[in-house]
């Protein structure tokens, strides 16, 4: 099994579980640029974390023969501070960067004027650069902040085909499915979606443009969700090819189209099952 979580924080998770993940079968993953937990108070802290994803964490995955991309933006939640707000300023630059695939995470978090403003600055970044971009839906309000992200993604010009709007349940799906969007879910431990819950969906909604991924950051999360996602799939009768296009080739499908997704094999090592050292390539 081939796993892509095309939406996970590895900067926040130890060295362990690139390992796990790696025996869980993951061997691709994009982490978009986030909040960290304590507020930033300046560009160049971004800069530092812009930084780190396109060099440090690339290396630490290829040491467990995991692939590593990334999307950039200046969050939602940090948008609101205005001691971030040059951060918009930088991004074009960094948007040229082999390893971004994507903008993002951009969108609500509790759906200000600042953050539309640098919401609909950001799509239209997207747009110059040519990237696919990846949409945070707010934890609150989560219904409207939807419906309000569509509209602004409409007013916007940017095909839906290259937008993923993430974080959605039961609530938000189908509106995101009839505005042709890719769909985001979230798989966490005790809150937005688990396992059982997003097989009846995909069992409700296809299997066509849907994308799982773990969102494991610094609270609680647990980066082997897309793995139970996909032994969930499997034993409630769904076959090996739909799993693999959930898990694998609809990511793949999407994080494409910014033309820098690189998947070939090159000469990094990762563990076995038994934490023994395999040579790829």
């Amino acid at each position: 099994m081939r796993i892509f979580d095309p939406h996970i924080h590895m900067t926040s998770r130890t060295t362990d579980d690139y390992q796990r993940m790696h025996a869980a079968g993951v061997r691709a993953v994009v982490e978009p640029a986030f909040w960290l937990g304590q507020p930033r108070t300046n560009v160049g802290s971004f800069l530092d974390y812009f930084d780190a994803l396109l060099g440090w964490e690339p290396y630490r995955a290829a040491q467990y023969g995991i692939h590593h991309h990334c999307a950039l933006a200046l969050n939602p939640k940090e948008a609101n501070d205005p001691r971030c707000a040059g951060v918009l300023a930088e991004l074009p630059r960094y948007l040229l960067k082999d390893s971004v695939v994507a903008v993002g995470e951009v969108g609500y978090d509790s759906m200000t004027a600042e953050e539309e403003r640098a919401f609909e600055a950001q799509l239209a970044l997207a747009r110059e650069n040519d990237l696919p971009v990846l949409v945070h839906t707010p934890h609150r309000d989560k219904a409207a902040g939807t419906r309000r992200t569509l509209h602004v993604v409409r007013d916007a010009g940017i095909p839906p085909e290259r937008v993923l709007i993430d974080h959605l349940n039961e609530m938000t799906v189908g509106m995101v499915a009839d505005s042709g969007c890719w769909m985001g879910f979230s798989i966490y431990p005790d809150t937005k979606m688990d396992p059982d819950r997003m097989v009846a969906l995909l069992r409700e909604y296809g299997t066509d443009r849907m994308l799982v991924n773990s969102a494991a950051d610094w609270g609680r999360s647990d980066p082997l969700k897309t793995r139970e996602v996909a032994d969930v799939m499997l034993a409630t009768g769904f076959g090996e090819d739909e799993v693999d296009r959930v898990l694998w080739r609809n990511p793949v499908a999407f994080y494409g189209q910014s033309g820098r997704l690189d998947l070939e094999p090159g000469p990094q090592a990762g563990p076995d099952h038994a934490g023994n050292t395999i040579k790829r390539g």
